[in-house]
């Protein structure tokens, strides 16, 4: 394992990234005096817009085609791997803790908050929106800045040995698993191939001693723990003293009570929906851990604004929305129903969009949503996806094949005075009709 990465290559590259203006894969957008990676996607070849992210002001060109060398490209076997073989000597010479956090929900959720906590007390470094993967991951360790104290790192997977490969990367001091769930099974081949995966992160941190934060409420990550790992700090209890987390019930927004060491703080987040509370929980936990005080950890819980549409409360002109279209499987569904349905409000309506990546039990997954709007009472929705279109031919719901179709219809009807759940799988697009809510 120490001999993953290992080239002159890689010391040499560091010499030149130290004097850059960073790294960027993109040369649509690149900044005067960054390197540029030249990597390949399924439609195109990287190599092809080292040139022109050498005229736009990149300072050299990392390429893996000897086509297009000249004297400002730097020729390499594999531009990703050595991407990767620079973030993990990066990542060596920083010498900071570094925390990482996957699961099948509430990973962003968690790393935010974990993020405005830790904040408080240390220079924190953390991922940006989704850049959580084997690309990701080398990129965002790569722009931290100098004086960074401690990194939270982000890790997502769709495949067995994604969190594998990325903790070789990362190498990772502490580590989370939110949950585990039925995400996206399609690239895992089965449940079991989900658990395997995540329980990559334990795997790495056994290896190098390290130590995973838990919900110790979640049999399968407790089972699990016991299992594969030798230091595990629980929740409930993450410095041999009790921490207690209960959701207070309220309407929109999620409230709760953190009791420790005799004291109960009364804490009203700005996240919508119950289900949030084992982020703040887990986020709480690990603020304890690291030495913050419970009252600033409470204050960062209750001043943190959620982005990027998760989770997130917006009043416009004509309506309350509750935004969480970044990303959709069937728990997190359901669980956002569930919250939804026990809101108290005149005219309630849900807009959801297909589940992407659920392989052969997409049609069932979506079948059982339908199911639920109806054992929940759920009467006034909005479906926008080929798979809802397709399983809803009688199930009295409007439908929509895509979003470009429900913009029209809402241009034509638009709706007022409603508190409107919108959620949905990020490839459906759902965030273009917030302009028209």
């Amino acid at each position: 394992m120490g001999h993953f990465f290992k080239s002159m290559k890689t010391e040499l590259l560091y010499k030149l990234f130290k004097e850059s203006a960073g790294i960027t894969t993109d040369s649509r957008n690149v900044g005067a005096g960054q390197i540029f990676f030249a990597l390949w996607g399924e439609n195109y070849n990287g190599n092809k817009f080292a040139m022109e992210a050498l005229e736009k002001g990149a300072s050299w060109a990392v390429i893996d085609d000897p086509l297009f060398e000249n004297e400002k490209t730097i020729l390499v076997d594999d531009c990703l791997f050595e991407l990767q073989a620079l973030a993990a000597y990066h990542r060596k010479i920083l010498n900071v803790p570094v925390l990482a956090i996957t699961g099948t929900n509430g990973k962003t959720t968690t790393k935010e908050l974990i993020a405005a906590i830790l904040a408080t007390k240390f220079r924190v470094h953390y991922t940006k929106g989704n850049l959580n993967n084997h690309i990701g991951v080398p990129l965002t360790i790569l722009s931290a800045p100098e004086g960074t104290e401690i990194m939270i790192i982000e890790m997502g997977a769709s495949h067995i040995g994604e969190i594998r490969t990325l903790c070789l990367i990362a190498k990772p001091d502490y580590g989370i698993i939110t949950n585990i769930g039925t995400a996206h099974i399609e690239g895992f081949g089965s449940a079991e191939g989900v658990i395997k995966a995540k329980t990559e992160l334990y795997e790495f941190l056994r290896k190098v001693n390290g130590i995973a934060l838990y919900n110790d409420k979640n049999p399968l990550l407790t089972e699990k723990i016991f299992k594969i790992i030798n230091r595990a700090v629980p929740f409930s209890d993450p410095t041999g003293i009790e921490l207690l987390v209960k959701a207070v019930p309220s309407d929109l927004k999620l409230t709760l009570t953190a009791t420790y060491q005799h004291h109960t703080y009364n804490i009203c987040t700005n996240l919508f929906g119950n289900y949030n509370i084992e982020n703040v929980k887990a986020a709480i936990a690990t603020g304890l851990f690291l030495g913050v005080e419970m009252e600033t950890i409470a204050n960062a819980v209750a001043n943190y604004i959620p982005a990027n549409n998760r989770s997130q409360i917006k009043t416009t002109a004509k309506n309350s929305l509750i935004c969480d279209s970044y990303n959709a499987n069937p728990t997190s569904m359901h669980l956002a129903l569930d919250s939804f349905s026990a809101i108290h409000a005149d005219h309630k309506l849900v807009i959801l969009g297909d589940m992407l990546e659920l392989g052969e039990k997409s049609e069932e997954e979506h079948l059982n949503l339908i199911y639920s709007l109806s054992s929940l009472q759920i009467e006034n929705a909005i479906l926008v996806g080929p798979v809802f279109q397709k399983v809803c031919l009688k199930c009295g719901f409007k439908t929509f094949h895509d979003v470009n179709r429900l913009m029209d219809f809402l241009k034509k009807e638009p709706l007022q005075n409603n508190l409107i759940l919108v959620k949905g799988s990020r490839g459906i697009g759902l965030e273009k009709i917030y302009d028209l809510l």
